[in-house]
């Protein structure tokens, strides 16, 4: 026990001095809009999206996450609006972000089309200081219930029902959540996203997708997550994942109905934390309202 809570505060320590990143997502590709606001819209349908996410189980203090979202295109128009919440809670800290999101697109030729997207956020950062058992209270940790913090981002998205590339950064604004003698002990940082991915038809039931994924965030080491995943028969996903220097994935998905998706992600860690945990779990529903005569004719991988 002494252990793990040794391990985390070290984890903690390290993540509050150097740099706060995003929550993370294995299965990212499914819900674009919590990274790069340009995708609101794209899928042509009114799309909700609901995802638990334990990481690191077995591990005191380690990261939950619950996400949902709702985005769509806005009638005929080439407008596409999103809204979204995060709820994430990493040992004595407990965050909720609202965002929504706009986007435009500009067709560029029969299969391709260029969305360009604003975020605006609001962010409620909370301390439970009651976790923490300072030897010496410090008063001003006490200032962190509820703590409001605005942001705004953007992001550019170009797509095609077979393939995708964005950019993105979610957050313009860094903010110091805790300053000491003008140091910032806890701040968030501006993450940068680059994602692209390719489907290949590989026979008449199967598909192919390789996909990417690089995060770049000042005073974090760059994260790079590399999958490959299958589709066979419009029905069912099977895939695998590696996120450079960190962990191996596995995920599968089953496409229930036309409107209907559920996915599964397990991670395991393939740094030293592997010895202090049993991986980490994330599952997901997607459910898609179609326009009359505007349903897509195969499920898509993003």
């Amino acid at each position: 026990m002494k252990t793990r809570v040794l391990l985390f505060a070290l984890l903690f320590t390290g993540a509050v001095n150097y740099a706060q990143q995003d929550a993370q997502f294995t299965q990212y590709m499914y819900n674009t809009i919590n990274i790069n606001p340009a995708y609101a819209g794209s899928r042509g349908a009114l799309s909700i999206f609901a995802l638990h996410r334990t990481q690191w189980v077995g591990l005191d203090g380690a990261p939950v996450t619950n996400a949902i979202s709702v985005n769509t295109p806005l009638n005929e128009s080439r407008l596409g609006l999103g809204i979204s919440l995060i709820n994430d809670k990493i040992g004595p800290t407990h965050e909720n972000t609202i965002s929504a999101d706009l986007s435009y697109t500009i067709p560029t030729s029969e299969t391709f089309k260029l969305s360009f997207g604003i975020k605006a956020t609001a962010n409620l950062f909370d301390l439970d200081v009651n976790k923490l058992n300072p030897v010496d209270d410090d008063p001003s940790l006490h200032d962190f219930n509820n703590k409001f913090s605005p942001n705004i981002g953007g992001g550019i998205y170009y797509h095609s029902d077979k393939a995708y590339v964005g950019l993105s950064v979610p957050n313009f604004i860094e903010t110091n959540r805790y300053d000491d003698n003008e140091v910032a002990i806890f701040k968030e940082k501006i993450n940068y996203y680059l994602i692209a991915g390719y489907v290949f038809d590989l026979s008449s039931y199967a598909k192919f997708k390789p996909a990417l994924l690089t995060k770049m965030v000042k005073g974090a080491p760059l994260q790079v997550d590399v999958s490959g995943n299958f589709m066979l028969y419009d029905k069912f996903v099977v895939g695998v994942a590696y996120r450079w220097s960190a962990a191996l994935s596995t995920s599968v998905g089953f496409q229930i109905s036309d409107a209907l998706y559920i996915g599964y992600g397990y991670d395991h860690e393939t740094t030293d934390l592997k010895h202090y945990n049993s991986g980490s779990h994330e599952i997901f529903l997607r459910y898609d309202i179609f326009k009359k005569n505007n349903k897509i004719t195969t499920p898509r991988f993003f």
